[in-house]
């Protein structure tokens, strides 16, 4: 047995994990420095959803029963809900960078290295949190300017952004476990979308829950992008929209707890999944 046989076989588990993990995520951070097209867009999306929905719609909804709010009030109603759909569609970007990566047969040449299997997919899941954080912190510094501010404790508020985080980390796993299964990058990019739109619009993003028909309404209440939204304005001490008979429900008065299980869920199954897909797929994307 040669010396670095003997240095592989007993390289610690958790270290072994953790360094090849952090090394993976470095690859995949300095290909978003030289591809900065992809980030300047990932950026600039949410951005436009903010300026739309502020300055266009925003006069059009009303955030209580008796119809007395201001587009002020919107405006700090609507950047919370903007947050929850930003992590939301971080799934995307990291199932067509998952398809792209395994089509190309980068993918294979992680498995034929001595690294653990769960490194490769949370290697690339560690970076695309990265790439989350920036969005979050320019989609914050966009909302100060057109009026949004945090209104609670510094507490509540670094509690907010870190739900936001672990939820953008969960969301990403999901996205690799679709990425592993899709043929092509133009799918995946499809199929990275196509299940958030509904989950995003059938929601308290920007429109409160009781302004929609009374059958949609249980379907938004426990979705979990309105638990994500309702979370950060309860922790960012933004305006909760006043109905009769609102307010009053499970998913509403237990929003933060809530949100922190939905990520915690949704990590706990799709985290698994995808480290079994990736060892399960076969070369050329075919799985056994």
């Amino acid at each position: 047995m040669t010396t670095s046989e003997i240095e592989t076989k007993y390289r610690p588990t958790f270290g072994w994990l953790v360094s090849d993990t952090i090394a993976v995520a470095k690859r995949h951070i300095l290909k978003i420095t030289r591809v900065p097209e992809s980030l300047f867009f990932a950026l600039i999306q949410p951005v436009m959803f903010v300026l739309l929905f502020a300055f266009v719609f925003g006069g059009a909804i009303t955030l209580s029963g008796n119809g007395a709010s201001s587009a002020a009030d919107y405006r700090e109603y609507l950047i919370p809900g903007i947050f929850a759909q930003t992590v939301m569609f971080a799934v995307a970007s990291i199932t067509v960078g998952i398809t792209e990566d395994a089509n190309r047969g980068i993918m294979d040449r992680f498995r034929s290295l001595p690294m653990r299997p769960g490194a490769v997919l949370g290697g690339h899941t560690l970076a695309s949190l990265f790439q989350n954080t920036l969005v979050l912190i320019i989609l914050s510094i966009t909302g100060l300017l057109v009026g949004w501010r945090i209104r609670s404790s510094v507490a509540d508020a670094l509690l907010g952004y870190l739900l936001l985080a672990t939820f953008a980390y969960a969301m990403t796993w999901i996205g690799a476990w679709i990425g592993l299964h899709m043929p092509s990058p133009e799918v995946a990019g499809t199929a990275g979308l196509a299940w958030i739109f509904p989950l995003t619009f059938a929601s308290n993003v920007f429109t409160p829950i009781a302004t929609m028909p009374s059958w949609l309404q249980p379907i938004a209440l426990w979705n979990p992008v309105s638990c994500l939204a309702l979370a950060c304005r309860k922790l960012f001490g933004n305006p909760i929209p006043v109905f009769e008979n609102s307010g009053h429900s499970f998913p509403e008065v237990h929003a933060v707890q809530m949100a922190f299980a939905y990520a915690l869920l949704f990590l706990a199954i799709f985290a698994p999944l995808a480290v079994r897909a990736f060892k399960t797929r076969n070369v050329g994307g075919l799985k056994a």
